[in-house]
């Protein structure tokens, strides 16, 4: 086999409720994942030594050796096969916004190694891709199965979840990315400015909303915006990512003046979200954000979309 191809879909956190600092470092989630239509290609072939090349939107920003969560995901697969050396090119076609918090870089691992193990014939069942997800990063075993799921633990732990139909959004990609770390730390500063604390026995067990799922499972667009908007947002990242990048609330103004049914951050941003009635409404309201000058890009993209496919 000269090369594999796979394609992987970036996601959204239609909901994400985040627990007190654990004596670890991480914090219990309840993050309720939704796989959206936005693509990166993942390619890989066989090579005189581990490579990595990227192309695409902002290919400069995306770490072009080991450090690379698809370089990782290849030699963790050749280790457990007792593969040797990892020797492939992987290259890695970028439309998934970089550090946007969107999950990219983890939906890249979880194509290179869906590609790898096709490559190499390695056999390797579900159970053991997910258990190799999990050891390179929370969002990384969603970025394999794909579809909708809720995450607990760190988000890896995942449930399937039914969707009833398709939803529609728009996301506004930011100038420059925000830092997974330096936003989960700004929430646990934001916690204790505000006296909840940012231990988990001061912050309560973080559970997915019952309206958001039952709207999900229906297929109910007004049922998702008004759960997505409850308490102001889904998302328990959102004030710390809107400190540390102001300029974000005038996205977020922005799209809900365009006609946008809810209005999040995605994951820990910088990229916004916005749900749309439909297909036709996310054009027209992708067209007025890019107007509003308050973002690079915005893209429409619909939802469920698959997990890591081989193409």
């Amino acid at each position: 086999m000269s090369s594999v191809s796979v394609r992987v879909a970036a996601k959204v956190n239609v909901q994400l409720a985040v627990g007190g600092l654990r004596p670890d470092g991480f914090h219990d989630l309840a993050n309720v994942f939704l796989a959206v239509g936005l693509y990166d290609e993942v390619r890989v072939s066989p090579a005189d030594k581990l490579r990595i090349t990227v192309s695409g939107p902002d290919a400069d920003q995306v770490p072009a050796d080991r450090t690379n969560l698809a370089a990782r995901a290849a030699e963790l697969l050749a280790a457990r096969y007792g593969i040797g050396s990892p020797d492939v090119h992987i290259h890695i076609a970028k439309d998934i916004p970089v550090a946007g918090g969107m999950a990219g870089g983890s939906a890249d691992a979880a194509g290179a190694l869906v590609a790898c193990d096709a490559l190499w014939g390695t056999g390797a069942g579900r159970t053991e891709l997910l258990e190799i997800c999990a050891g390179l990063g929370s969002d990384v075993p969603f970025s394999l199965v794909g579809g909708a799921a809720l995450g607990r633990g760190r988000g890896e732990r995942l449930t399937p979840l039914d969707v009833g139909g398709t939803f529609h959004w728009v996301f506004a990609v930011a100038d420059g990315g925000l830092s997974t770390p330096a936003v989960y730390r700004e929430c646990d500063r934001l916690r204790a400015e505000s006296g909840a604390g940012a231990t988990a026995d001061r912050v309560p067990d973080p559970e997915p909303s019952p309206a958001l799922l039952d709207a999900l499972g229906e297929g109910d667009v007004v049922g998702l915006a008004s759960a997505l908007m409850a308490g102001g947002s889904s998302n328990d990242l959102q004030a710390a990512a809107v400190s540390l990048r102001p300029s974000l609330a005038d996205t977020l103004a922005a799209g809900a003046k365009a006609g946008a049914l809810a209005s999040i951050v995605s994951g820990s941003g910088p990229t916004c979200a916005f749900l749309a009635q439909d297909a036709r409404g996310a054009a027209a309201l992708a067209e007025a954000l890019l107007a509003s000058g308050t973002c690079r890009t915005a893209v429409a993209a619909p939802s469920p979309a698959p997990g890591a496919t081989l193409l």
